[in-house]
């Protein structure tokens, strides 16, 4: 792991909540075929130098860090939920708020 990486992040056009991390100026292709499928056309957020102690909105500069050391890069996908699904047999009333 680096002890700092200058870093491009994209969001997706096709899943809302949903960013990679890359190198700044690594070529999409690069990426595997499967992942830039499901994530769409990407969509330049920011650059910004990522260290191992700098804190990001959902991870760490750790985290971002090591995953683009093994895999290139670093997918944040939107935080799970609860409340998704409603009960539409219960009354309003009874539901979870």
């Amino acid at each position: 792991m680096k002890e700092r990486e200058f870093v491009s992040v994209f969001r997706s056009s096709k899943k809302s909540d949903t960013y990679i991390f890359v190198r700044r100026g690594q070529e999409w292709e690069e990426l595997p075929e499967s992942l830039r499928g499901i994530f769409g056309q990407p969509v330049h957020s920011m650059d910004l130098v990522v260290t191992p102690d700098r804190k990001l909105a959902r991870t760490t500069g750790k985290q971002v860090l090591e995953a683009i050391g093994e895999k290139d890069f670093f997918l944040q996908m939107p935080e799970e939920r609860e409340g998704y699904v409603v009960d539409f047999r219960k009354k309003p009333e009874q539901r979870n708020p």
